[in-house]
């Protein structure tokens, strides 16, 4: 991020080098260059579309099959991928050239019109990640059209001005909602649904048609059109969905499962042991929270505002962290993961996130004086991703503290969970989080609390918050924007959108006989680069 100041003239440079796929035989050391990778994740929410993907199930196999015109390496850092130059003078105007003869997997060209179509499509059907596109001209949420502000010049240039100077517009460009469509992925929604099952994509790998098996797994094998420079090393990538992180970790032990990107609660005392130097303990891009509808009355108004304070300080994040999560979790200081430059443990207001259960009972009681509380305090999670442990602990000491009944709500899994959030039809407070997208301040902020935004999952909506994000994102260094969105920071923890909890290290590993394992700065691992 600091080199922001410095990318328009980096991103012009032309990408040199390229890799190729191995086409199998025995890698250096080894290693297999056939070997089809074994890796978890979870059924994705939705077809695999990159417009309308806003999780970690979807986003693991989208990032993958699609290339944009960035993606990120292990530390975060845009490179080029489709792009050869992004060029602005004045952050509002963007001259975007891409490389020439990339091609989808079907063989058909990349051009501009592959990534102006899927941008305007996202708006036009109001597609998950409609909001990435607020910032382009011409953008109307009540009668969306095609962006005034996305014109093609050429087949491989094309021109973005947004309606205020962001100057980190370029980093975004290598978040999924910028992927690129073929012909074949622009169409109404019954031709949307055809392509999201067996989708064409241009990045390193491909779905091998037919293989997704829902709710079990989804092959990928490497796609011979891609040039970029992340190009597979391994035969395949397998994706299994778990229903349990046990099962997953215990498929790891067993060889049955090459990578593992989340280690069960009930192992965080031994797998480092069991796996030796195969084990990853490190600091990841997540931060974890819950959230309360928008429908229920009781978090409403002044009362409502005591209430969130209240369980927010009934809740012993330091005890939870040490024994439920032993040391592999950070008590949260604020709504931005500590790896991300602009994370702060210093905000004005910070102490509602420290467990003080006398004010957490003098709090609640104003509350009650204004409108007495009625009913259950429920949290709602997803049984397969290893969340009733710290759940339970989590409503016990709100339990405790305050005398309400609490309690955790678990759904089969977390398709079923993020289907009733994103209806609005979940009743019960739900278990929420973010996984950067792009190593900035403004990920954790934009996308999840500005009005109407992607993963605004409780409706959150603050005038003085969103301007705030505006004039953050005109400034024309990053260590002046991120002053700004400490101030938009301390403007949530008066108002407690969501509760915030912990940051999540990546905990992970990887079965013997596996090479090369990377975890990046998100947590997921570079799964192009691993072989066995």
């Amino acid at each position: 991020m600091k080199k922001l100041r410095a990318l328009a003239v980096v991103l012009a440079l032309p990408l040199a080098l390229t890799a190729c796929s191995n086409a199998g035989g025995t890698a250096a050391g080894g290693a297999d260059g056939a070997a089809i990778i074994v890796a978890n994740n979870t059924e994705p929410e939705n077809l695999l579309i990159p417009a309308n993907t806003n999780e970690v199930g979807g986003g693991s196999i989208i990032d993958l099959i699609y290339a944009g015109l960035y993606y990120y390496d292990k530390d975060g850092n845009p490179q080029p991928h489709m792009a050869e130059s992004v060029d602005t003078k004045d952050s509002v105007t963007f001259t975007i050239k891409i490389k020439k003869d990339q091609k989808f997997s079907d063989g058909s060209p990349v051009t501009s019109a592959s990534f102006v179509n899927a941008w305007n499509q996202a708006v036009k059907q109001h597609q998950l990640n409609e909001s990435w596109f607020s910032i382009i001209k011409g953008y109307n949420e009540e009668n969306p059209t095609d962006l005034e502000g996305l014109k093609i010049v050429d087949d491989t240039t094309f021109t973005v001005e947004l309606t205020t100077p962001t100057a980190d517009f370029p980093i975004r460009l290598g978040y999924s909602a910028f992927y690129p469509l073929p012909e074949a992925g622009i169409g109404d929604a019954e031709a949307l649904a055809a392509f999201g099952e067996n989708p064409i994509g241009n990045g390193p790998y491909m779905v091998k048609k037919g293989s997704w098996a829902h709710k079990e797994k989804i092959e990928l094998l490497p796609n011979p059109e891609y040039k970029g420079p992340i190009a597979a090393k391994n035969g395949g990538i397998t994706f299994k969905f778990y229903s349990s992180q046990d099962a997953a970790y215990n498929d790891l032990l067993s060889g049955q499962l090459d990578v593992l990107d989340a280690v069960p609660d009930s192992a965080f005392g031994t797998y480092e042991k069991e796996l030796g130097d195969r084990a990853v303990n490190q600091p990841g891009a997540i931060f974890q929270s819950f959230t309360f509808p928008k429908k229920d009355t009781r978090f409403k108004g002044e009362a409502g505002k005591l209430r969130m304070q209240a369980i927010s300080m009934a809740i012993n994040r330091e005890e939870i962290t040490k024994t439920i999560f032993q040391g592999t979790r950070q008590p949260a200081t604020d709504f931005v993961a500590p790896v991300i430059p602009g994370h702060s443990d210093s905000l004005a207001g910070a102490e509602v996130l420290k467990y003080n259960p006398d004010k957490a009972k003098e709090l609640w009681k104003q509350a009650d004086a204004i409108e007495p509380w009625t009913g259950d305090l429920e949290l709602a999670y997803n049984s397969d991703g290893g969340h009733q442990a710290w759940v339970d602990a989590t409503m016990n000491s709100i339990k405790n503290t305050l005398g309400i009944n609490a309690k955790g709500a678990p759904y089969a899994d977390f398709k079923s969970l993020r289907t009733e959030i994103n209806n609005r039809t979940v009743t019960s407070a739900f278990r929420t989080g973010w996984q950067g997208d792009y190593p900035g301040v403004s990920n954790f902020l934009e996308p999840v609390y500005m009005t109407k935004a992607s993963a605004n999952d409780g409706d959150y909506s603050n005038a003085e918050f969103d301007a705030l994000l505006k004039k953050a994102a005109s400034q024309s260094s990053v260590e002046e924007a991120n002053k700004i969105y400490a101030q938009a920071q301390e403007l949530l923890l008066k108002e407690l959108p969501c509760i915030p909890l912990w940051y999540s290290n990546l905990t992970g590993g990887s079965a013997e006989g596996v090479k090369d394992v990377v975890f990046g700065w998100n947590t997921k691992p570079l799964l192009y680069n691993v072989t066995k």
